[in-house]
């Protein structure tokens, strides 16, 4: 079996683990939705580029939460504000891997630990973007 063919037999989530092996956390989300965006993955790659250990170098928002939020909006954008939809993402995205935050979600200056792995909210992203209607 092909390369591609494997990827694309496997459930999104796990597609976008694999992505995240070569690719930071934003660019592997964004390349699971890849045939749905309808852009060439240089492009996806290029706009995850920046948000790799989430925005800030692990200071702000995950880079998984990044690169679902730039897909909702190439997905479901009507020309219409998007806010409350950016913030139920958000929402759904803080309850399943305990925080926004990459450098919350890594336990740097906690003495919580790790709440959930790279590999972990890259799944979790693109579980809750699939549950708000973003479906193969």
């Amino acid at each position: 079996m092909e390369q591609n063919e494997m990827m694309n037999s496997l459930p999104r989530r796990e597609r976008a683990v694999m992505y995240k092996r070569n690719f930071n956390c934003c660019q592997a989300v964004l390349l699971a939705f890849a045939p749905e965006l309808g852009l060439p993955e240089e492009k996806l790659l290029a706009m995850g580029a920046c948000f790799g250990s989430g925005m800030g170098c692990m200071e702000e928002t995950c880079g998984a939460l990044c690169g679902a939020q730039m897909a909702q909006g190439l997905l479901k954008f009507d020309n219409c504000r998007m806010n409350p939809q950016a913030s139920l993402l958000r929402a759904e995205f803080e309850q399943r891997c305990g925080a926004t935050r990459c450098k919350d979600l890594k336990g740097v200056g906690s003495d919580r630990g790790v709440l959930c792995s790279c590999e972990d909210c890259v799944r979790h992203a693109v579980e809750a973007l699939e549950e708000f209607g973003i479906k193969k």
